[in-house]
């Protein structure tokens, strides 16, 4: 029994510090992939069976979705790194506080999540401007998304407890089951039963059931200090503040980031139906690079957070710089794959030239700067993982929002062109990569923790 729990967690307090940071970030990375895929289906199937309205419609959907649960995810953010220095400390006591609070938490914003998607949805997306040949189906694509807005947060919430314990296995296997079932309701609903963007949003919300329950299944049944037990979950006052302490601030960051994308994707809507299906053709294909790049940060936080935890400081700038190296060679590597096949994978989505010329731009546009957005990512969840959210949510927000609007707003009044709106995230990554580097070179951060663990220390001594 003892040998099989080892195999499911990893322990980043011991051992080589790249092996670790491999074997947490593979599965999360494939997990993360097949997630990606939920969207990129319905989006293939949409564009390829529906039209090009129906792909405006799910694309343009996904920056407004993403601002509306980033505040929900950013909080399970929070509760994956108390976990992670709970597990690292192997604190029992605590971490059941920890783990029926988050879910508790994750019950209520799911339900709150609902009634504000089901009943905002036709509102939002005409402040966003979308055109009125898509406004029907987006609504209709958004309202029933947002219905299963309880079992999505439940999943990202139970995902965030067992990666945050080093298991990062069990959401990638789970990923994989429904990201098939997805696929195959897309199928069905759309090219056999020919529902349309109804089908493919009802596919989505009976996939994230299925992975809210296996989730929450496995969280009941292991043998460990973080298993549930419904008759526990409650609000701790105390640990809901902490958690929200820790997660607010990664939430606020995703949300306000994903409100600079709407605000970007209201810009791509006044260029047009081709112009939104284009460059949400490579959002989904962006989705998919930059999924390493997110899971190599989301290591680096768990990684920083056991480690301080265990009170092992060495690892911590140790395991910084390797995880750094290590999203840098795979940033090079998929530049080098978009350079060449690009073009061909635009066609996946659409057949239409103009909609792929579109497309095309964006890919010219943010690929040679992916480099930077590594950066930014894995020094931002180094600093989350020693609970420095705040610092991290202030940096990504002054560069991905603050520098993001000034240049739409500014340079497209001046440029009014596509290419000017899209050259907006390449400069906010360079901004961000540059001010987490400042940070992290001006502030001594890590000896500071130090310093809060030695008197942690004595005050349970005493």
């Amino acid at each position: 029994m003892e040998k099989r729990k080892r195999e499911k967690k990893i322990t980043m307090t011991e051992g080589s510090i790249i092996k670790s940071i491999m074997l947490f970030s593979i599965p999360l990375l494939i997990g993360n992939l097949f997630q990606q895929l939920y969207n990129t289906a319905d989006s293939v199937i949409a564009g390829n069976f529906i039209g090009k309205e129906a792909l405006a419609a799910v694309g343009s959907s996904n920056s407004l979705i993403n601002l509306i649960i980033g505040l929900f995810i950013g909080i399970s953010t929070g509760a994956g790194v108390i976990i992670a220095q709970y597990y690292g400390a192997k604190d029992e006591e605590k971490m059941q506080w920890a783990v029926h609070t988050s879910m508790m938490l994750s019950i209520i914003g799911g339900i709150l999540l609902t009634f504000i998607g089901v009943f905002l949805s036709p509102q939002i997306l005409k402040a966003m401007g979308t055109p009125p040949e898509v406004m029907e189906q987006s609504v209709i694509y958004l309202r029933i998304y947002f219905m299963g807005s309880l079992f999505n947060i439940t999943y990202n919430m139970g995902a965030g407890i067992l990666r945050g314990v080093g298991d990062s296995k069990r959401p990638l296997y789970y990923l994989c089951i429904t990201s098939a079932v997805n696929i195959l309701l897309d199928i069905l609903f759309v090219v056999v039963l020919r529902m349309g963007v109804k089908g493919t949003a009802i596919a989505t919300v009976i996939s994230q059931i299925i992975s809210a329950v296996l989730v929450v299944w496995t969280l009941c049944r292991d043998d460990d200090i973080y298993r549930m037990y419904f008759r526990k979950l409650r609000i701790d006052v105390r640990m809901m503040k902490r958690i929200l302490a820790m997660g607010i601030p990664s939430g606020l960051q995703s949300a306000i980031i994903s409100f600079s994308n709407v605000i970007v994707q209201s810009n791509i809507n006044s260029f047009g139906a081709n112009a939104m299906a284009g460059t949400s053709s490579y959002m989904k294909i962006d989705g998919f690079v930059i999924l390493p790049i997110m899971s190599f940060g989301m290591a680096a936080m768990t990684f920083t957070g056991q480690n301080i935890g265990a009170g092992k400081f060495d690892r911590v700038k140790k395991g910084q710089h390797r995880t750094l190296l290590i999203s840098e060679i795979y940033s090079i590597l998929a530049c080098s794959i978009l350079l060449i096949f690009g073009k061909q994978l635009l066609t996946i989505f659409s057949s239409d030239p103009q909609v792929n010329a579109n497309g095309h731009l964006m890919l010219k546009t943010v690929m040679p700067f992916y480099f930077l957005l590594a950066i930014a990512q894995v020094y931002t969840g180094v600093l989350r993982g020693a609970g420095r959210s705040m610092a991290a949510m202030l940096l990504m927000v002054g560069s991905m929002v603050g520098i993001r609007m000034l240049w739409v707003g500014i340079m497209t009044s001046i440029i009014p062109k596509l290419s000017t709106v899209l050259w907006g995230y390449p400069v906010s990554w360079s901004a961000a990569a540059l001010g987490v580097i400042i940070y992290m070179w001006r502030v001594d951060w890590l000896h500071l923790e130090e310093k809060k663990n030695i008197v942690h220390k004595k005050c349970v001594m005493k």
